[in-house]
């Protein structure tokens, strides 16, 4: 159960399609995880008991980044192996995009970090050790136990080289954004949850979704019997130009595993030339490879021809794809392509309007 969706704010619209999605998904009971950038699912997560987790200046929602979490370990790799690979994405995001020395630097400065947390390349060193008492199933560390970005700063701070690093993370501990600086406070127990980063300002934006997207990532993967989706709204942020190669391989391979968690992933953008921009279209091809479904609505001509660049429409399908009406759609499902009309009933239109 793989989607990968190329909505655009035309016709019936991509905002209305996915929720129509994400409530048929709650009647079926599977687990959906929302990276919200425009505050446009807030209603529909009321109306469905759905929890809206907000990360901001006026909120109380925090989350680590520099958390290691039970579930983040990924094949073949250990846990600060797997959390050192991501977090040099994150940091791209930050510092720009560094080159290898400066990656292998980063990457002496964090492993240095965890080491002042007794956290090292042992995945034993994630194991709570309690004096006096004997626990028949090993505990994790809890996100008090790991460092914060605080923590880096001040190891930043130490060396000459690392000092540009540290001037550009000032925002993150001591200023405007230091929100990111605190201790995970969260908990996801409910089926649908909501990750509104809209507070964030359209600069900061990609921080918050990849902060979500990398918490989300380790629930997906914690149990593979339950079913669940992860929707990625206007995704381009993190796949695009605006965004760097450690970033966009992180979402690639959300995609190209999810399946064997049980997931499904949802790509959402409203302008297909944005998922093209970044490594001459790398990463939004992969993407669009390993989606097993894809849905267009009406698009404009310019939209049509980088499309057709990535995709074997028909001269045809061309025309069709330009002139579609409010609610219909051109689904690619395997090696069919299929004109649809989006049927909502009424009472599936009180609960998304």
């Amino acid at each position: 159960m793989q989607i990968c969706a190329f909505l655009v704010q035309v016709a019936l619209g991509k905002s209305f399609y996915t929720k129509l999605m994400i409530l048929r998904y709650r009647l079926l009971n599977i687990e959906q995880y929302v990276i919200d950038p425009e505050r446009e699912y807030e209603k529909l997560a009321k109306n469905l008991n759905g929890t809206i987790l907000k990360i901001g200046p006026n909120s109380n929602t925090y989350i680590n980044i520099l958390d290691i979490r039970k579930e983040s370990i990924e094949d073949g790799k250990g846990y600060l192996a797997t959390k050192i690979a991501k977090l040099i994405g994150f940091f791209n995001l930050i510092f720009g995009e560094m080159n290898e020395e400066e990656k292998a630097i980063l990457e002496e400065k964090i492993i240095k970090c965890y080491e002042k947390k007794n956290i090292t390349f042992d995945d034993n060193s994630l194991l709570k050790t309690e004096e006096n008492k004997v626990s028949i199933e090993p505990v994790f560390k809890d996100s008090t136990d790991m460092p914060l970005l605080e923590d880096l700063f001040n190891i930043l701070g130490e060396d000459k080289i690392t000092k540009k690093m540290q001037i550009k993370l000032i925002p993150f501990v001591k200023g405007s954004l230091n929100f990111f600086n605190n201790y995970t406070n969260i908990e996801l127990s409910n089926k649908l949850i909501i990750a509104d980063v809209y507070d964030l300002g359209e600069e900061n934006l990609k921080y918050g979704m990849y902060l979500f997207i990398d918490l989300f990532w380790d629930k997906i993967k914690n149990n593979r019997e339950i079913k669940k989706a992860i929707y990625l709204d206007e995704v381009w942020r993190l796949i695009g130009v605006t965004s760097n190669k450690d970033v966009a391989s992180f979402i690639y391979r959300i995609f190209k595993t999810i399946r064997k968690y049980g997931g499904s992933s949802i790509a959402i953008t409203q302008d297909i030339s944005d998922l093209f921009s970044l490594d001459e279209g790398t990463y939004g091809k992969s993407i669009l490879n390993n989606s097993s479904n894809k849905i267009f609505f009406a698009l404009e001509e310019e939209n049509i021809r980088i499309l057709s660049k990535y995709t074997n429409l028909s001269e045809k399908e061309k025309i069709e794809i330009k002139s579609l009406k409010r609610g219909e759609c051109l689904m690619f499902v395997g090696e069919e392509h299929i004109l649809s009309k989006i049927d909502v009933a009424d009472f599936e239109k009180e609960i998304i309007v």
